[in-house]
């Protein structure tokens, strides 16, 4: 079995050999992708002299409030007066002056009157002094001669009003049963339902009668309801004379009765 053995020589050398070409490789490739990397960084333009740095800042929503406008304030200001000023004059008597011819006086005296007359303008209150008022338009003097002004309105004086005229309320007179008092007294209508069921008695109809006489409103107060409706019809149809409280018609409020009998 030992005559068919070959004998392998050593390997060694073989393994060297790919050693090397591994080795050989390996830095090659590492050699090209260093140049390849050195070429790109040179041939790559950035073209920083294009490019626009603009810093943007995010910042949180705020509520806008709009804002309010100030009052203007009155450039023209009246300096408020130091003491009320009076706007009507006021006067002893009610004299005319003597610009109205017109008007002839009462009394004629060869004495200068020594109360001034009414002015032409402004309110006047009687008394029993001569002062005229202070205002921003005509002038007028006063009992002492100092110069003042009057205020352009009409003469108001004061006028008594009469009171009003006292309206009496006609009365209304409440009577008992008033059937004999009528001057028309109509029967009511008999129903045939009412005989067809028997019913039958007195019915009695409030009523109210205005000045003239005549019934204005009919309410039956008692009775069977079969038969009120027509009572109440026969009522509204009643005539009465008018009657008087003294020299003055009033209204009459009374009852009139309805007997209901069946003929046998």
């Amino acid at each position: 079995m030992f005559n068919n053995l070959i004998e392998s020589g050593s390997h060694q050398k073989e393994f060297k050999r790919r050693g090397s070409f591994f080795l050989v490789t390996t830095a090659t490739y590492a050699v090209l992708f260093v140049l390849g990397g050195v070429a790109s960084i040179y041939a790559y333009d950035a073209q920083l002299q294009d490019q626009d740095f603009v810093v943007v800042t995010m910042l949180p929503p705020v509520d806008l409030v709009p804002a309010t406008p100030k009052a203007a304030k009155p450039t023209n200001v009246s300096p408020k007066s130091s003491s009320t000023k009076q706007v009507y004059a006021e006067r002893q008597i009610a004299m005319l002056s003597v610009n109205h011819p017109e008007v002839v006086p009462d009394k004629v005296s060869a004495a200068p009157g020594k109360a001034l007359p009414l002015p032409e303008t402004g309110l006047v209150r009687f008394t029993g002094r001569d002062v005229d008022p202070v205002g921003p338009a005509s002038s007028g003097s006063t009992g002492n001669g100092s110069t003042q002004t009057i205020q352009p309105i009409h003469v108001v004086t004061a006028i008594e009003t009469p009171p009003p005229l006292e309206v009496r309320k006609p009365r209304v007179i409440s009577k008992g049963v008033i059937n004999g008092q009528a001057t028309s007294l109509p029967k009511p209508v008999y129903s045939a339902l009412a005989k067809q069921l028997k019913i039958q008695g007195v019915v009695s109809v409030q009523v109210l009668i205005d000045e003239t006489g005549k019934v204005v409103s009919a309410k039956a107060v008692g009775g069977s309801p079969f038969l009120t409706v027509e009572a109440q019809k026969a009522a509204l149809q009643a005539r009465f004379s008018p009657t008087l409280l003294g020299d003055q018609p009033v209204k009459v409020s009374g009852v009139i009765t309805y007997n209901f009998v069946l003929q046998q």
